[in-house]
């Protein structure tokens, strides 16, 4: 047995099996966007933590900032102790993220815990009860955010949840289009929001629709930037509270700060975590000053939400983004990712679909016309035992993903695809298209 295998086994046996395990692989150390395995190989990175590593694993300017800190202040309470490294972050993030004037900003541990704040920030706001989400989205796993996820495996037993969530079917273009134009698909999805408020629930008890511009865990599927324009102006109409999950898409994943800013709407409320600190727990709430000062004082907040040593490892992995022009190159990470995953779908029938939004991309398997969950994983393992850290998405589990981390370079991205397009076109000869 090696020390991989033995870690896992240890694994196993003190940890349970809730906390869910996706592969094999195991991390000692990372760099860059190279991972080193507990018996010293190193993997190509094309998962980035699920999106975490934006600046790369351990950049050396974040790293040197959690140090700094970590002697001055690690704890003390926004509640009980006012601290610079939690005020400049929300500056900065109001900087960043102007939500159409006056803009403010609160700080929390995580994407779930995000979304349940913000969620009780609308409905303090406009003194209503209910909550739209959408089908594969992914919101988190505490009780409200949980009710608001579309996966039944992430959620089975751990009912009842939270009442006053409904959710509408995504403008999966994919999945739904089917053959119509762009606007005759999206004015249909739309009605269906319309006819919700006849059907479901009406607009005068809607606090907030909350949309992924991108969805991450239910297959990196794009909102029609047509569709995010209509809803923001439903959403006026009604006097509803239009929020974007930004968690896995936000800071330059797509190649702008925001995803949403693709569309050329702004949300009331935005949601964020993941690449903001580079693996530090740490998420944020940002929205029109109007809105967040709807939540009455005491209702927000934690005792260890906004960490001094989780802001300043946020506001040093900000000015590397800014300094090295991350969202430029995760445009261009994105065109090679296209381009490779295009031409091997020209080689594959196997590949139903490549889609994504910057650097994050997905294709999506399908054998005999069905989801192809099995094929994915043993595509998946085989990459892993090849040197290359890959995962999957979709609420079938047969979608690869790729949200590699933003310092990656186009010689280690091509490498990595390389391995991936070996291992499923292996697979792929042996399968059904």
């Amino acid at each position: 047995m090696n020390h991989g295998e033995n870690l896992i086994r240890r694994r196993e046996e003190a940890v349970p099996q809730g906390v869910g395990r996706l592969n094999v692989a195991t991390a000692a150390r990372a760099q860059g966007a190279l991972v080193t395995d507990e018996d010293g190989r190193q993997l190509i990175d094309l998962t980035a933590g699920i999106g975490v590593a934006g600046t790369g694993h351990c950049h050396p300017r974040v790293v040197e900032a959690i140090k700094r800190q970590a002697e001055q202040l690690l704890h003390a309470c926004i509640h009980v102790a006012t601290y610079r490294p939690y005020v400049q972050l929300c500056e900065k993030l109001v900087q960043l993220f102007p939500h159409g004037g006056p803009t403010r900003a609160m700080l929390v541990n995580s994407g779930a815990e995000a979304v349940e704040n913000a969620v009780k920030i609308a409905r303090q706001y406009t003194g209503r009860p209910a909550v739209i989400g959408y089908s594969d989205g992914f919101h988190g796993r505490t009780l409200l955010a949980g009710t608001l996820t579309s996966k039944v495996g992430y959620k089975l037993g751990c009912g009842p949840y939270a009442p006053e969530v409904y959710r509408l079917p995504f403008p999966n273009r994919f999945r739904r289009q089917q053959g119509l134009d762009e606007e005759t698909f999206v004015e249909k999805e739309l009605h269906r929001l319309r006819e919700a408020f006849v059907n479901l629930v009406p607009a005068s008890q809607v606090a907030a629709v909350i949309i992924e511009p991108v969805q991450g865990e239910g297959g990196f599927n794009p909102a029609p930037f047509g569709y995010l324009q209509g809803l923001r102006r439903i959403c006026d109409e009604h006097g509803i509270v239009l929020i974007a999950d930004e968690v896995q898409s936000g800071f330059c994943r797509t190649g702008r700060w925001a995803a949403y800013e693709h569309s050329g709407i702004t949300p009331d409320l935005s949601t964020w975590a993941k690449a903001m600190a580079s693996g530090l727990p740490l998420s944020a709430v940002v929205g029109r000053t109007e809105v967040m000062q709807g939540a009455q004082a005491g209702t927000l907040g934690g005792t260890y939400g906004g960490n001094p040593v989780a802001c300043a490892a946020a506001l040093a992995t900000i000015e590397v983004m800014e300094e090295l022009n991350l969202k430029d190159r995760a445009q261009a990470i994105g065109e090679l990712l296209r381009r490779r995953l295009t031409a091997l779908r020209s080689r594959c029938p196997l590949i139903a679909d490549v889609r994504g939004l910057g650097a994050m991309m997905a294709l999506e398997l399908q054998e005999g016309g069905a989801p192809a969950r099995e094929l994915t994983a043993r595509v998946l393992g085989l990459c892993i035992e090849r040197g290359v850290l890959v995962i999957a998405a979709g609420t079938y589990g047969n979608v690869i993903r790729f949200l590699p981390p933003l310092v990656i370079t186009d010689e280690q991205l091509e490498q990595g695809l390389d391995v991936v397009e070996g291992a499923l076109l292996e697979l792929a000869s042996h399968a059904v298209a």
